[in-house]
């Protein structure tokens, strides 16, 4: 045990910066070394039969928790901050959504979600939850303090994302908390973007805060992980989902979260730095006719980011004037620094195309042009910026 791990009051004022380079970390309890050993676990043996039947001992199965997922627990609820009282890990961000979903919800309970919900979690809602008679009505997220007025009796949950997935809209999570408390309602909040590093989630009023670990926590597209972690009141409901439905990561999955989390804070400053880098570079482009970046000044959702949120991520959009399809493509074939594939917040850039036109239901997306989503790695900002310039070159011939 390191001394600021020993010491109660200065674990309470610690920056989170440190907390999540010590969190979860007992050096002494494994001989010394500093990472704790990786546990390929599932049978745990008791010394007799009435140790057995009394569970007298810390572990009882594999899938219970292991030495290796509490030290990931424990770093994540370090970081979360003191209205964290528990943290699930769950196999990838979808199984996060969902099992937090269930964990609040039961047939005949109603749920509002952000019409800019990650895609799956709409799917998710639209049959999973339906089959078993949960309802879902979809909501404007620039709304605010005005989701009190779509309400209904039985609304039991309200599930937010900031900014939204692909359309990058910012949520005034402090306002729909308010609202969604005052009527009985817990909230939801997908905080992959951010994170407990640059957002808060449970002290701006979220009841359960998702994250998709595959993406900054492990930070080298090498892990498939999702994390829930809950305030008081809705601790025990997840633990018991998570319990009942048999959910667990791979011990090497959880390690290589742990890894990841030990430089999670120099890794996001620098996404913070070259992705504002970039965008600002971006958005002087005669080709682009807005940039979608929160901590863009000017951007829509500036002012809620700059009033809650403490930094961003690599993660953002643009829109294109209109051009013809291949030239868009010939835009990306022509990258020779940014990948073309799914997920985000590894080491590398990359760069899609995407449309949401037949995705939204309360709201309509109307961008004007081709969109363009893009993550910024922790390659040079002037490389980058250079290949997009490549890019742009490709693209005025293809018109």
């Amino acid at each position: 045990m390191t001394k600021a791990e020993g010491n109660t009051h200065a674990d309470a004022v610690l920056k989170a910066e440190t907390r999540v380079t010590i969190g979860g970390r007992n050096p002494h309890a494994h001989h010394g070394y500093v990472n704790p050993p990786v546990y390929h676990a599932s049978t745990v043996l008791y010394r007799t039969a009435e140790d057995y039947l009394a569970s007298n001992g810390p572990y009882f199965y594999g899938r219970l928790g292991t030495p290796t997922s509490e030290a990931l627990e424990k770093a994540i609820q370090s970081v979360e901050g003191p209205e964290c009282a528990a943290v699930a890990l769950l196999p990838s961000g979808l199984a996060a959504i969902s099992t937090a979903l269930l964990s609040v919800l039961k047939s005949g309970d109603h749920v509002l979600a952000t019409d800019s919900i990650y895609g799956p979690g709409r799917t998710f809602c639209d049959t999973m939850l339906q089959r078993y008679g949960v309802t879902t009505s979809y909501y404007n997220p620039l709304i605010g303090s005005g989701i009190a007025a779509l309400m209904q009796p039985n609304t039991r949950a309200v599930y937010t994302e900031a900014p939204g997935s692909l359309t990058f809209e910012m949520q005034d999570i402090p306002a729909i908390a308010e609202a969604a408390h005052s009527n009985n309602a817990l909230v939801l909040m997908d905080n992959t973007w951010a994170g407990p590093l640059h957002f808060k989630a449970l002290e701006k009023g979220v009841d359960l805060s998702i994250q998709s670990g595959s993406k900054y926590i492990g930070g080298h597209c090498d892990v498939m992980l999702g994390t829930v972690s809950a305030n008081k009141e809705t601790a025990q409901r997840l633990k018991d989902t998570v319990f009942t439905m048999g959910l667990c990561v791979g011990p090497d999955d959880m390690n290589l979260a742990l890894r990841g989390l030990r430089t999670l804070a120099v890794r996001l400053r620098q996404h913070h730095q070259s992705g504002l880098k970039v965008a600002e570079w971006l958005a002087q482009r005669p080709e682009v006719l807005r940039v979608l970046h929160p901590a863009l000044p000017g951007a829509p959702g500036y002012d809620i980011w700059k009033r809650d949120f403490t930094g961003a991520c690599g993660l953002f959009g643009i829109i294109l004037k209109p051009v013809p399809e291949k030239a868009v493509f010939a835009f990306l074939n022509a990258l020779t620094l940014y990948g073309l594939g799914a997920s985000w917040g590894g080491y590398e850039s990359l760069a899609i195309p995407y449309g949401v036109t037949g995705y939204r239901s309360a709201t309509q997306w109307s961008p004007g042009g081709p969109a363009v989503r893009f993550h910024i790695g922790l390659e040079d900002a002037g490389d980058l910026i250079a290949d997009l310039e490549r890019g742009f070159a490709a693209l005025a011939v293809a018109k």
